[in-house]
Order: C-alpha cells, then structure tokens, then sequence
C-alpha cells in the first residue's frame, strides 16, 4: 500500500487530497477518506496537501498510527455494514460517490 491516510482524518475530511490525486483513488467514507491501495500509484500528490498531516507512505506511518494501515486496506477489501460486498478496486472514487459507511474502527472511534 503505497499511501495511508491516518488517524487525524476522521470528522475533518478535508477533500484537498482528492483534488490533487491524479488517479482517483481516495474514497470517501462516512467519517474518514480511504486511499484505494490497489488503485494508488505512489505519486505523493496528496500528502502535502492534508491541512492535518493525515497522509504518509505505509512504511511512514507514525507508530501510534499503524493499525490505520491495516484499517486502511480493509475499507476496500471487507463488506462493510449496510454493503453487499467488499468495495475493492471499482476505478475511481468519481465512479462511486461517498461510500456513507466507515471500517468498525473508524466508526467507534
């Protein structure tokens, strides 16, 4: 997974990194946005960008923040609660809209 947003996301969702993503790959759940590890291509567009430092590569990741690596790939890669079935790769977070929904992580938070 080349890049990870982090623990400083959720309820501030700030959308400048989705802006700058030259490959659509940042989805927005209900709380947090997700970078689609399959979809990204490492290009660093986003990370300066988040007003709360949220973005880092995955071997970056502050180790207070690891397990959003982890939480991260499961947003894509588990059917979250109200959905059929995993979200995966779908090709752009322009072709889904908001996914409404957040991994059980991010929504008990």
């Amino acid at each position: 997974m080349p890049y990870v947003i982090a623990g400083h996301c959720p309820d501030v969702m700030d959308t400048s990194c989705t802006e700058e993503c030259p490959v659509d790959c940042i989805y927005e759940g209900d709380r947090k946005l997700y970078i689609n590890p399959k979809e990204c291509i490492d290009c660093g567009a986003c990370e300066p960008v988040c007003p709360v430092e949220a973005i880092s590569q995955d071997r970056r990741v502050a180790d207070d923040m690891t397990e959003h690596i982890e939480d991260n790939r499961r947003f894509f890669t588990e059917t979250l609660e109200g959905r059929d079935e995993p979200l995966g790769a779908p090709g752009g977070s322009h072709k889904t809209g908001p996914i409404g929904v957040d991994t059980p992580m991010v929504r008990d938070l």
